[in-house]
């Protein structure tokens, strides 16, 4: 598809599955039911259709993404054509570490008691 080339209206929902920010079209569905969608900073219903300009508000688990439509693919594409399909407004994710927070890893289990007692300390308690 050349880049100046007119897009077709499409559902939202088929938008955001098309262009990878979702697994299957039914989770994005879902979070247009959930009010995690949201354009013009109205949540949507995923038969609302987007055109290229439109900016689309999605609310994940620690962040929100801010995407502008470039173009609206008629399937799920690849990876590379998808991050062209869009523009991302998103502000920069901090991370704990980043920052120089303590932070356990991932599958060392649970805390020792010592541990509990750093960690209380460390938070005023």
């Amino acid at each position: 598809m050349a880049d100046n080339a007119p897009t077709a209206p499409v559902r939202v929902d088929a938008w955001l599955w098309s262009v990878r920010i979702f697994k299957t079209r039914s989770a994005a569905t879902t979070a247009c039911r959930a009010g995690h969608v949201k354009i013009d900073g109205d949540p949507v219903k995923a038969s609302v259709k987007v055109t290229p300009g439109t900016v689309v508000r999605v609310r994940r688990p620690g962040h929100e993404l801010v995407l502008e439509v470039v173009h609206t693919p008629a399937k799920r594409v690849g990876a590379p054509v998808a991050q062209k399909a869009y523009r991302d407004h998103s502000e920069e994710r901090i991370r704990p570490r980043d920052v120089g927070l303590p932070v356990r890893e991932r599958g060392t289990g649970r805390p020792t008691k010592r541990e509990r007692r750093q960690l209380e300390r460390l938070r005023g308690h």
